[in-house]
């Protein structure tokens, strides 16, 4: 199935006291270029979430914005440092014997010395939170994928209808080359017995005439190939997987066939057809530009 490179998802996952958001959005490009925005405490899963990200998606610039929102960051646990105090206490007891001086110390004094008690955050469940996060990754790349799904299907019904106007153009430039042919005859007699009035011309002179013009102008090949190209396109619109590099190869390959048609072509008609073939192939092209 075919699959637009832009797209959108959004998962909002709550759990207690915990809430994980994740939006991500992309646009056209050749390969896959995906930038993460997240808190710095979640970095240690970036990796993870780039290996996730590729079972979903092969191509495309995505941006990825991750929120993260724990009301229990503001519960911290306090630490008494028994070791730390009593260096206080040895040394304001030394202190005071070497000096002379009354010590003072009380406990809520001592308290307020650095180190003694420790605001401590609690340490995340790392478990747990991947296990938050990628539920909310999931949700956000399944509705992205979806919407991808949507626009490629629009996609692949408009390449479907240039395609079959193509397939058009090239049916009248393949009936009408033998014509053109034929015309170049009849102009070639008419203009001989008009030079020459009754005399008699050579059959097989005449015939090499239109042999040369013939295989001058004759684009049997290029209109096989073209044809089997469209076909070709027509075809890869249908398989599951990631198709925009290929159909862009084939774009490029009738555009150079229809090219040739073009050079080659001797008559208005079969000009007008192969210019609006040309610029048929290049909106294909345009299209083309927008599937994963």
């Amino acid at each position: 199935m075919v699959k637009s490179m832009t797209g959108f998802g959004r998962c909002e996952i709550s759990e207690g006291d915990r809430k994980m958001t994740v939006e991500l959005k992309s646009v056209n490009h050749r390969y896959l270029d995906v930038n993460i925005k997240m808190p710095k405490k979640l970095n240690f899963f970036e990796s993870a979430i780039r290996s996730l990200l590729k079972t979903y998606v092969q191509r495309g610039k995505i941006d990825i914005f991750i929120t993260y929102e724990d009301l229990t960051e503001t519960k911290v646990s306090l630490r008494y440092n028994r070791e730390i105090a009593a260096e206080y206490l040895k040394y304001l007891g030394q202190m005071s014997e070497e000096f002379g001086l009354t010590n003072d110390v009380t406990v809520s004094g001592l308290s307020h010395f650095p180190e003694v008690l420790i605001m401590e955050e609690q340490q995340m469940d790392e478990a747990e939170l991947w296990k938050l996060l990628e539920q909310a990754l999931k949700g956000a790349l399944e509705q992205f994928v979806e919407t991808r799904i949507i626009e490629g299907e629009n996609l692949r019904r408009d390449l479907t209808a240039k395609l079959e106007e193509m397939l058009a153009h090239v049916a009248f430039i393949e009936e009408r080359s033998p014509q053109i042919v034929a015309e170049y005859r009849k102009k070639l007699e008419d203009k001989v017995h008009e030079l020459l009035g009754d005399v008699q011309i050579e059959e097989s002179r005449l015939a090499t005439e239109v042999t040369i013009f013939a295989d001058k102008i004759c684009v049997d090949e290029e209109i096989v190939r073209l044809k089997s190209h469209i076909e070709h396109t027509k075809s890869t619109l249908q398989e599951k997987d990631s198709v925009g590099r290929k159909l862009d190869f084939i774009a490029q390959e009738m555009n150079r066939e229809a090219n040739t048609i073009l050079s080659k072509a001797n008559d208005l008609e079969v000009s007008n057809r192969a210019i609006e073939l040309k610029t048929g192939i290049e909106k294909v092209r345009e299209q083309i530009q927008n599937i994963e």
